[in-house]
């Protein structure tokens, strides 16, 4: 075999492991809107970790958004509705899920009650992503997340997902309201002025103490696949192995598996 032939195959299976390592290197997000209205995702890191697009962007009706996220990403992203922001500043107000104000929320976490999707993705020593959609600190636009391209490396790869429009059918002991509209609703603990007893803190902080309240039951019913309270998580959190996940919000209604 020629030297020159035999480099040129050298060089051309450099490439291809290079090419493959740099496509299989963290996970990318894509969230889209299906909401009638714009929607301004906000994003919260955990400690340590990077924040993408300075922690929120507008996302119009019908758009989408590739987030690439680094292995080992920890953190929040949940909707913001009903924004409106000085496009030279930044400064602005959300109706629901505000961030002191800002649009990029640059490490500050939305304001209660809010959907919330929280994830922590694995790395290639420790494969699992572990992800759920929350209520606990209420709700504000239904949102789902649904893995893509599943490698096969386990996990149950479930949907996490809250789909139905809880505003429609919420207590009005637990309604937030807007010129005569809905636009969230509480949870029990946030309704409750923050108490242990319904916030499962102090003595409260465990499972055999801290039990689901009628509205918690009222969140499940409509919402399976989502937590409920902060103990919920026989069914509430997911874990998976893929390259990709979409994050809608306002994702057609679907049958739990």
């Amino acid at each position: 075999m020629p030297t020159s032939y035999f480099f040129s195959l050298i060089i051309f299976y450099f490439f291809i492991v290079i090419s493959l390592s740099s496509f299989t290197d963290g996970t990318e997000l894509i969230l889209v809107n299906n909401c009638k209205e714009s929607i301004w995702p906000g994003l919260l890191a955990t400690a340590g970790h990077p924040t993408p697009n300075g922690g929120g962007f507008l996302l119009r009706s019908g758009e989408e958004q590739v987030l690439p996220l680094p292995d080992n990403w920890s953190g929040r992203i949940w909707p913001r509705q009903g924004c409106c922001f000085d496009p030279k500043t930044g400064i602005g107000e959300c109706q629901t899920g505000d961030c002191a104000g800002l649009l990029q929320c640059s490490g500050t976490g939305g304001k209660p009650p809010a959907t919330i999707v929280e994830m922590t993705l694995g790395t290639p020593s420790s494969a699992l992503h572990y992800y759920d959609v929350s209520l606990v600190d209420g709700f504000n636009v239904p949102v789902s997340m649904r893995p893509v391209g599943r490698d096969g490396s386990g996990g149950g790869c479930g949907v996490a997902a809250c789909e139905a429009e809880l505003n429609e059918c919420c207590p009005a002991a637990l309604a937030v309201a807007r010129g005569g509209k809905v636009v969230a609703c509480k949870s029990a603990c946030l309704a409750a002025s923050w108490s242990d007893r319904y916030c499962c803190r102090g003595e409260f902080g465990n499972p055999q103490r801290c039990r689901p309240t009628v509205y918690n039951r009222l969140f499940k019913a409509i919402c399976p696949r989502a937590y409920s309270y902060p103990f919920d998580e026989s069914t509430g959190l997911n874990s998976c192995r893929a390259s990709r996940y979409v994050i809608t919000f306002c994702p057609p209604i679907t049958t739990p598996n």
